[in-house]
């Protein structure tokens, strides 16, 4: 689903990725790991578009994508859950979904029972605005508002950062629904290791803006991972 070749990419005069080249097949959840500061989250800047990449190649299902902005990016099927959340305070629940049907012909403009089903609290705080959720609920707004764009990847930045253990819990069981669908591909940014280890198929290891491995579970040790991730 998703094939990078040799990105790279700047903030200012400071080059913060160097010809990252990985790829993310549909119905995997891919795992990009390193330390604090390595290029985690700009790598999915990147490939979402919310930052301009300098140079490289990033295809969706054999498309090349050329440098278009991130609501171009959703419209052609990108999801994207920046860390930090990134939800509308003051608008409703509800509201916060609805957003998502900018990317969705009219036809579409429907919350799906899914979301729902996946995320039960957020019909039951439909009407209450977004900077009223506890973190774990925003974080539940989060993804949710991305699958309204039905996305065919999907990029998780922290997804359980500052969560409390029963809402991690419920989105790692949601990553493996999504992922056993099998409509969609799932990159995944964690800095909690067992969350990582738990839900991906496939690791990318990142250091100082290069990947420096790369494997599947069966082909990395949980010994090799730790190794390849600690300071």
């Amino acid at each position: 689903m998703l094939d990078v070749k040799d990105l790279c990419l700047h903030y200012g005069g400071s080059q913060i990725l160097h010809d990252v080249s990985l790829t993310a097949a549909q119905g995997e959840v891919t795992c990009i790991m390193g330390t604090n500061g390595v290029g985690k989250t700009s790598l999915l800047k990147a490939i979402s578009g919310a930052h301009p990449r300098s140079s490289g190649e990033v295809m969706l299902a054999g498309d090349r994508l050329d440098r278009l902005p991130a609501h171009a990016m959703a419209r052609l099927g990108v999801g994207y859950v920046p860390q930090g959340r990134d939800i509308f305070q003051l608008l409703t629940v509800t509201e916060n979904l609805e957003t998502g049907f900018a990317c969705l012909p009219p036809s579409e403009h429907v919350i799906p029972d899914e979301i729902y089903d996946l995320f039960p609290v957020l019909r039951d705080m439909a009407h209450r605005r977004g900077g009223d959720l506890s973190g774990g609920q925003q974080q539940q707004l989060a993804i949710a508002r991305a699958l309204i764009t039905k996305p065919r990847l999907l990029l998780l930045d922290e997804p359980t950062e500052g969560i409390q253990p029963n809402i991690i819990q419920q989105i790692g069981r949601v990553i493996d629904y999504l992922r056993d669908k099998g409509d969609m591909a799932i990159v995944l940014v964690e800095q909690y290791f067992d969350f990582a280890y738990d839900h991906a198929d496939r690791f990318v290891i990142l250091r100082r803006g290069k990947v420096i491995g790369e494997g599947t579970r069966d082909t990395l040790s949980r010994d090799e991972l730790v190794a390849s991730v600690s300071v």
